[in-house]
């Protein structure tokens, strides 16, 4: 077991391995792939754009596809990348997970697409994976995650467990009491991370006095504030996501609850979700990610104020989300000019695209959250976490970072499953498994 006595030491190994350069699939193709691969063709590169535009997950995917079609707008107006213009194929996957699958066979197969960007729901992200695994393609997921994942065909560019619960559980607990309410919305993102949360709330002394779940896009509260109420707890950790947020918070002022008595920390609720329902809802609570609009820095400023100014932000914000995003692009960008300069155009693949992003890096100059890397090994991102709170305006005040960014481990808790290399899961016993869960 992990625990925070033990986390340096393992992060120190999983430091050295970095200097080292539940849906079934698809029984066949559902569509005849491209003769001639459309991403090389007339020095185009196609991606694929797949986020909720409509339904409970649009308020807060449609930003995300705005940040990218900004980018690419960008990079195309100064010459593309390696020559090639980048073509989006945008899919509006409707909240649904059968048009997630629907739609990303389409883009690869269709479209013959180089990569796809989208997701934000854990569930979105499993829906489509093992789809992406069968045609070895290319999949950037760009936001908080559970972790307890090793797939071979996708780039991470947020944080999971160990970057933002194992510090956010410790800090309300020495700062604002150690009994916890845990709510969440009823799927693998919240199930998962309140295991690591209870782990890392009892490392804390703490207690949990209430554990809640409700549906994906439910706004039924009243049974949860009623039973807080009852269990009067010190703070209450959020996992709640998209429109049930939007709902919690909405009903928790309703239900007449105050931060300076019942402050909620989250890793979901961000400057988006509080500039659509008014920053009265957001005052006063507390947010983890590597990434908030006010990050007081030359790049992030310079990303905000041409990223609001275009035709593109209308979201009149950004956020975690969509920062990650332009991470995720920033990288694929950086991937394909290596495959270009060391081996061709020609052999632009989903696979070699890859296999040159292990180990790339951003720096602060080209990072809004600042200097970040892609981990050669588990493919997710080194980052440096940060706590928050929102103030009256709707910004987040930093309460908290680490001095340095911290390593990805999928499997903190899970020790006795193995490691997370390029090739896949290496189990204790010496096997390999591929694309594991």
């Amino acid at each position: 077991m992990i625990t925070r006595r033990n986390f340096v030491k393992f992060v120190g190994s999983a430091a050295a391995v970095a200097a080292v350069p539940s849906c079934p699939s698809a029984q066949g193709p559902l569509f005849n792939a491209p003769t001639a691969p459309a991403i090389i063709q007339k020095r185009k590169i196609k991606v694929g754009l797949l986020w909720s535009l409509t339904g409970h997950l649009a308020v807060i995917e449609k930003p995300s596809r705005d940040v990218a079609l900004f980018w690419i707008d960008e990079i195309n107006r100064n010459g593309g990348v390696a020559g090639a213009e980048i073509e989006p194929v945008i899919i509006d996957t409707r909240s649904d997970l059968k048009a997630c699958r629907a739609g990303i066979l389409r883009i690869m197969l269709q479209e013959g697409a180089l990569a796809t960007f989208g997701g934000y729901i854990s569930a979105s992200r499993r829906a489509v994976m093992p789809l992406v695994t069968q045609h070895k393609s290319l999949f950037y997921y760009s936001t908080c995650y559970e972790g307890r994942e090793c797939w071979q065909h996708i780039i991470c560019t947020g944080p999971i467990a160990n970057q933002h619960t194992f510090d956010l559980i410790p800090y309300m607990a020495a700062n604002h009491g150690k009994r916890a309410y845990f709510v969440g919305s009823n799927y693998v993102w919240a199930r998962e991370i309140n295991r690591n949360a209870k782990r890392w709330l009892f490392d804390a002394d703490g207690e949990l006095v209430g554990e809640r779940y409700v549906p994906l896009g439910s706004g039924e509260f009243e049974d949860v504030f009623a039973d807080i109420k009852r269990q009067a707890p010190d703070w209450i950790f959020s996992t709640l996501v998209s429109d049930s947020d939007i709902y919690f918070r909405l009903k928790y002022v309703l239900a007449g609850l105050t931060p300076d008595r019942f402050p909620t920390a989250s890793l979901t609720t961000s400057e988006l979700e509080i500039k659509t329902i008014g920053s009265e809802y957001g005052h006063g609570h507390i947010l983890c990610a590597p990434y908030f609009q006010s990050l007081d820095n030359p790049t992030n400023k310079v990303f905000v104020e041409k990223f609001l100014s275009s035709q593109f932000g209308k979201s009149g914000v950004t956020h975690y989300n969509m920062e990650e995003t332009y991470l995720a692009f920033l990288y694929f960008k950086k991937a394909i000019e290596a495959v270009v300069e060391h081996e061709g155009f020609e052999a632009l693949s989903p696979e070699n695209v890859r296999r040159y992003s292990a180990g790339l890096e951003l720096t602060d100059a080209e990072s809004p959250e600042g200097r970040v890397q892609i981990d050669p090994s588990n493919f997710n991102s080194w980052l440096k976490p940060k706590i928050g709170r929102f103030n009256a305006g709707g910004q987040i005040d930093v309460l908290w970072e680490r001095k340095e960014n911290i390593a990805p481990l999928p499997y903190m808790i899970y020790p006795e499953r193995g490691v997370c290399r390029p090739d896949g899961l290496h189990l204790t016993n010496g096997s390999v498994v591929k694309a594991a869960s």
